[in-house]
């Protein structure tokens, strides 16, 4: 993704060893921050907003920087790192001042403060999952398949609606534990679209219809 940072562009990234930032002119390395490699796997992608970048560092927690000018540089400072963060496979989505996303260890989603990492509420209603947000909304997809939409407020959880598509694929195991659905959804012309193992379905969701 692109970040501004001051007067000066880049390419923000997550690899093996933390977030990285890369001049977008030259590719000169300018920062790297290793907090968020703490996890078993560097999956989610980065959040971005004002100078600010969030990542979460899987079954840990979560971490955002804010980036400086120094000099002829970039430093990425630290603002916080907490356990219990949105770090999941499936993302995390910021809206307004407020980021929502699910937390492998505990297996839930959270709703967290981007700029203080406060977390305003947490659910295990749905457990981990991949999500997408449209029109005041999250659409979430359940890791088990099941689909939920939830409103994306900081005032509490509020579910609106919760089903799981019809004739699912079969699960096989991987070692010790079945497929799990980690397609994020789409939404595009008025229709949600999940994805899961082979499988597609399309739901009209447009307003007046």
């Amino acid at each position: 993704m692109v970040v501004q940072a001051g007067d000066r562009k880049q390419y923000v990234q997550f690899l093996s060893k933390g977030l990285v930032g890369v001049d977008a002119k030259t590719g000169a390395f300018l920062w790297r921050y290793k907090e968020v490699a703490k996890g078993m796997a560097q999956i989610p992608t980065p959040v971005a907003r004002d100078g600010y970048v969030y990542g979460g560092a899987m079954d840990v927690g979560g971490g955002l920087v804010r980036l400086k000018q120094d000099g002829g540089g970039v430093v990425a400072e630290q603002v916080y790192f907490v356990r219990g963060l949105p770090n999941g496979i499936g993302g995390a989505m910021l809206v307004g001042d407020y980021l929502y996303g699910t937390e492998d260890a505990k297996e839930r989603l959270v709703a967290v403060e981007f700029t203080t990492g406060k977390v305003m509420w947490q659910t295990e209603s749905l457990g981990i999952g991949s999500i997408a947000y449209a029109d005041d909304f999250l659409y979430v997809h359940g890791a088990k398949g099941d689909v939920a939409l939830v409103e994306a407020t900081p005032e509490g959880y509020r579910e609106k609606g919760h089903f799981t598509p019809p004739a699912q694929p079969t699960r096989r195991r991987q070692g010790p534990y079945p497929e799990k659905a980690w397609s994020y959804p789409v939404i595009a012309n008025g229709r949600l679209y999940i994805r899961d193992i082979g499988t597609l379905w399309a739901y009209d969701i447009k307003a007046g219809r």
